[in-house]
């Protein structure tokens, strides 16, 4: 089942590619217009629809569509809510998870009587939250592949916002309230969806966590081959893993 689980993360990436891709395109055109942006605001000053309306003459010239990723996205929650369906109703803990998936198949696709689904994956039973339950502890602590899902969401969520830096400084020249909350929002989400994760993943069968990272780290290569390291950059030009020429 952790197999099924695992090339059906991969499946998914592969059918939503072609969706994702003029979102990854537009991302990188925007990168590229942020000092344009930048002047816009200045000419505009506190006159917010203007500005709206010069950018979105800019992206229309430039064809930038902000909004190309919706629908992938979209398709991921889609996957995401049949998913916890699917995990609450068949592969709880409690119960045969044969039978409950014999309850939910076509007649066709149901088990044969004496065979039975293997829910073992490396150390894990992907019936049970990846968990470690400490004697005294008022909780339990996320496992090994659900933080590495957690930390692999955080990575892909920094690689997607190249102008975090550049909007911040923006914000600070420009007077307008709305764009000191846009720039706290997107370094927020960076953290928000990782420790949803971790929130939810306690709680609910470790093949969740499996899907999270598969699909965290597809989404996150082709962030990469697409913009760059993006929001990494400054990091890993600390850490010295980047050249100067390299961080473009």
């Amino acid at each position: 089942m952790g197999l099924a689980i695992l090339g059906f993360s991969l499946f998914l990436r592969v059918l939503l590619n072609p969706l994702t891709k003029p979102y990854m395109q537009s991302m990188k055109k925007m990168r590229e217009i942020a000092p344009q942006i930048e002047k816009l605001k200045k000419r505009h000053g506190k006159d917010k629809v203007k500005f709206a309306q010069a950018q979105a003459d800019l992206y229309k010239q430039k064809g930038i569509n902000p909004g190309a990723g919706c629908i992938p996205y979209l398709l991921q929650i889609a996957v995401l809510i049949a998913f916890f369906s699917v995990f609450t109703k068949t592969l709880a803990p409690d119960g045969d998870p044969t039978q409950r998936f014999n309850e939910l198949l076509y007649p066709v696709m149901k088990f044969a009587g004496g065979e039975s689904l293997n829910t073992q994956f490396l150390y894990l039973d992907i019936t049970k939250p990846d968990v470690f339950n400490i004697a005294g502890f008022p909780f339990p602590l996320p496992g090994p592949l659900l933080l590495l899902a957690a930390f692999v969401q955080f990575l892909s969520a920094k690689i997607t916002a190249p102008y975090e830096k550049i909007q911040e400084q923006v914000a600070k020249k420009t007077p307008q309230a709305a764009d000191d909350i846009q720039t706290a929002m997107q370094k927020s989400m960076v953290f928000t969806f990782p420790i949803m994760t971790l929130l939810i993943g306690v709680r609910f069968p470790s093949g969740l966590a499996i899907y999270w990272l598969t699909f965290s780290l597809t989404q996150a290569y082709q962030q990469y081959r697409s913009q760059g390291w993006g929001g990494l950059t400054p990091w890993l030009k600390r850490l010295g893993l980047l050249k100067a020429e390299s961080m473009s």
